[in-house]
């Protein structure tokens, strides 16, 4: 659990350990430019033998002033996704027993946050029930970026097969809207006292971010795939292949880490193998610093 100022954000984890061959998900990276970090990020967040970049699926939950808000709700059960098997048809996951184990139902939740709608962000958002996708958190609001929202709905609308974002568009986001849940919002908006929507423009269409005020001088930003990996810290240009506008996503770091270094800001990127980062600038570039805060 961190805590930051009156808030608390601890994680949910869907996948543990969820590898991907650096050259397809870092087309851009160059392993030997790593090997000088090899202490800082093996054998965390870097697998050298494997050339593989290691990545944790999970959620976030935000508590505050009696406010539950859960960030971004993985991959899901029974949902439909063979391009990518470990994905595919999931079953008895322990990602509800797990909320549990943080004290929390389902019926718990204020609010659900996606930072933006890729499957691995939304597959929780729903589950299936006689037949039918219905909201997993029946209580809640789920916030989702009204820029993003139009970007996939419009896209939908057309792209029939494949379809978009693997299915999870129409099995995990337009139940939602069905059951008059979803609650739009622009950047600079505010959840509540202390949480507001930021722009993380890039990996997607108007992806969002939680700018969190602890209220004593202390912030944090969960910020969904602006960033994926702590070598991204050292080598900020490096976008994800799964980014929209890889040229935006750089813009959006660099813009992110220079905020987080200035200002002692507490980044958690959603896949990121641990609790958070604080960003250190050194010389021309940035270094992470990984804390239990």
């Amino acid at each position: 659990m961190m805590t930051i100022g009156k808030a608390t954000i601890q994680r949910v984890v869907d996948i543990e350990t969820f590898a991907m061959p650096m050259a397809i998900i870092l087309p851009q990276a160059d392993l030997a430019a790593l090997e000088p970090h090899r202490d800082l990020l093996a054998p965390t967040h870097i697998d050298f033998d494997a050339q593989a970049v290691l990545l944790t699926v999970q959620s976030h939950i935000v508590q505050v002033d009696g406010l539950t808000i859960l960030v971004d709700t993985c991959v899901g059960e029974d949902k439909h996704r063979p391009l990518r098997p470990v994905w595919h048809q999931r079953t008895e996951t322990g990602y509800l027993e797990r909320l549990a184990g943080l004290g929390l139902k389902p019926e718990d939740i204020d609010m659900v946050m996606c930072t933006h709608l890729h499957p691995d962000h939304v597959g929780w958002n729903t589950r299936l029930s006689n037949g039918r996708w219905v909201p997993t958190f029946p209580n809640a609001k789920y916030v989702m970026g009204k820029a993003e929202f139009e970007h996939w709905n419009t896209l939908a609308r057309t792209q029939l097969d494949p379809p978009v974002n693997q299915g999870s568009f129409a099995d995990s986001v337009l139940p939602i809207i069905e059951s008059q849940q979803e609650q739009f919002v622009d950047v600079g908006d505010g959840l509540a006292a202390g949480l507001s929507i930021i722009d993380l423009e890039g990996h997607t269409k108007g992806q969002i971010g939680l700018d969190i005020d602890g209220g004593t001088g202390t912030r944090a930003i969960i910020c969904g795939d602006a960033v994926h990996t702590p070598a991204q810290v050292l080598f900020p240009q490096w976008s994800s292949a799964f980014c929209l506008d890889g040229g935006a996503a750089a813009q959006t770091r660099q813009r992110l880490f220079t905020c987080a270094a200035s200002e002692d800001v507490v980044l958690v990127p959603n896949h990121l193998r641990g609790d958070g980062m604080r960003i250190e600038a050194k010389g021309s570039g940035f270094m992470p610093r990984f804390c239990n805060c």
